[in-house]
């Protein structure tokens, strides 16, 4: 007890070298989130170099089912062999990858490249939340959440610019090269700092699982990338996919039921708040990356707003979201309590995109940044709670897998949310410009689904007013279907169990339900695994 009752002070005093790890983990994942938002704003550019607008959303695509399909492999192989080599060999992959990119000479390089890129892609936000969760204790966890909301919000503000500046002044190519010095910068901090415990497992990699799993995530993304767009939901491409999907991902949990080192081994689902944190963060995925695609959009054609300072949009929902993470982290961290921050963050998710979902033609900038905050509160709640407590509900030895499947359904979520609410969006928008503006409406709209305010000057007034209406119209029905889905999110939240925090302090043998109970708790049970204080780690 007494050395227990050392390590747990030694984790309080937090040394300088673990701050500077943290700070090259930020690095690491500011790399990761804010890479798809510089490379969107230089697309226009690229395109106009290289040609080939048909395969513009595959630029996107490609790195996208690659980072989903790699996740849960890369924490599985940090949780084998060690997690700072599969961290480091992650950023060196996706450093190759953004070095090949601007060296594309056409869009076929450019796509192949970006698919390396995703590849590493995939384990730099896996071992950001994996090595977090080896080097920071639960309890203490939440001081740091303020930390990895502000990066997200950093990214989302500052991508768009940064990527507008870089290629105005640059040249498109430094969209890419731009992580190379920054990558550099966290690769010599972490090999130079972080010393974490060896692993040699004496399994092999589950190759079988590892294949049928990405062949089911690459479908199940294929379908939600190119359903209602390039192809008909119904169409027989579509289908096939689905169906390829499925059977693969049946197949996948029917492997890892026999396979000796599973990819994503089923028992970590036998914890309620596991699976409970996992459906949470589905569904954070599915209404946020919704909210970030159309709020812009709406405030562009609908308020008149620059499409420039797209980004800047977004400000009310990125800082109440940054504000309330922050707060949510210093209360779990005084307290060791946290359901409340699911109820609380479900219940203002609801009401912010219902909130949205009441937007007009009259609505104000004023209003709506209003309803952007409540619905960046509720994610605030929601963000970290959800991997904090999914991490906290299985044992040290499956801290990457548990990091890995938490991320991937949140990424999914992104994925469905995206394609859902944007073909009801755009159905909505097409059906009212046929109706309120007959074959002047079709053809704007056959022009673009997107009008900037600028391009929207250039349209006859009846045809600029039904695109409006179209665009809130549409924004209505997307921002309604979300708050249905986050109901599910309020639902989930109300079955978590409050499992004591590990490195909260001594706890009793009957602190935690016996199915949301790890091996061991607290600092000694972390030792007792293998796992090292925070002081012995760096």
């Amino acid at each position: 007890m007494a050395k227990a009752a050392i390590q747990e002070k030694e984790q309080v005093k937090q040394p300088r070298s673990v701050r500077v790890v943290l700070m090259a983990l930020m690095i690491a994942m500011l790399l990761a989130m804010l890479d798809n938002m510089i490379v969107g704003t230089a697309m226009p550019t690229i395109v106009g170099e290289l040609g080939g607008l048909e395969h513009l959303s595959w630029v996107v695509t490609a790195y996208t089912l690659a980072t989903a399909a790699s996740t849960p492999i890369w924490g599985k192989v940090g949780d084998m062999y060690g997690r700072k080599g599969a961290f480091l060999t992650s950023i060196v992959i996706f450093l190759i990858g953004s070095a090949l990119s601007g060296m594309a000479q056409d869009m076929n390089q450019l796509i192949g490249f970006r698919a390396i890129q995703g590849l590493g892609a995939g384990g730099l936000m896996v071992g950001v939340m994996a090595i977090i969760g080896d080097l920071i204790p639960p309890r203490e966890r939440g001081k740091y959440q303020g930390m990895m909301a502000g990066v997200m919000a950093l990214a989302m503000i500052g991508g768009p610019l940064v990527g507008g500046t870089i290629t105005d002044h640059l040249g498109w190519r430094w969209a890419f090269y731009i992580n190379l010095p920054i990558g550099a910068v966290a690769l010599a901090m972490i090999t130079i700092v972080l010393h974490l415990p060896k692993k040699r497992s004496s399994g092999k990699i589950d190759y079988l699982g590892a294949a049928l799993l990405t062949v089911g995530i690459t479908s199940i993304v294929l379908v939600t990338t190119w359903g209602g767009s390039q192809y008909a939901w119904t169409s027989a491409v579509i289908m096939e996919l689905a169906g390829i999907g499925v059977a693969a991902l049946v197949g996948f949990v029917f492997s890892q039921t026999r396979a000796a080192e599973p990819i994503m081994p089923l028992h970590i689902f036998r914890s309620r708040n596991f699976t409970l944190m996992s459906l949470i963060g589905f569904i954070t995925g599915f209404v946020m990356f919704g909210a970030v695609l159309f709020l812009p959009l709406y405030q562009q054609a609908v308020q008149g707003a620059s499409a420039t300072n797209s980004g800047l949009l977004l400000l009310p929902m990125l800082l109440s979201m940054m504000v309330v993470s922050l707060v949510a982290g210093r209360v779990t961290t005084n307290t060791g309590k946290y359901k409340v921050f699911p109820i609380v963050g479900s219940v203002l998710m609801v009401a912010g995109l219902f909130l949205l979902a009441q937007m007009d033609t009259e609505t104000s900038r004023f209003t709506s940044g209003v309803y952007m905050a409540v619905l960046g509160a509720g994610m605030g709640c929601l963000m970290q709670i959800t991997m904090l407590v999914a991490q906290n509900s299985v044992e040290m030895k499956d801290m990457g897998v548990a990091s890995s499947s938490t991320t991937l359904f949140r990424t999914l979520g992104s994925s469905f949310g995206v394609a859902i609410m944007g073909a009801l969006f755009n159905n909505k928008v097409t059906d009212i410009m046929k109706e309120r503006a007959g074959a002047l409406g079709g053809k704007a709209k056959m022009e673009s689904a997107q009008l900037d305010a600028e391009h929207l000057k250039l349209l006859p007034k009846p045809a600029r007013e039904a695109y409006e209406f179209a665009v809130s119209s549409g924004t209505h029905s997307a921002f309604l279907l979300g708050s249905i889905v986050a109901v599910g999110a309020l639902i989930a939240a109300w079955f978590v169990k409050e499992v004591a925090l590990r490195g909260a302090g001594p706890q009793k043998a009957d602190d935690q339900p016996e199915d949301d109970k790890p091996a061991e708790d607290g600092a000694a049970g972390d030792a007792a695994r293998g796992g090292r204080t925070v002081a012995e780690s760096v």
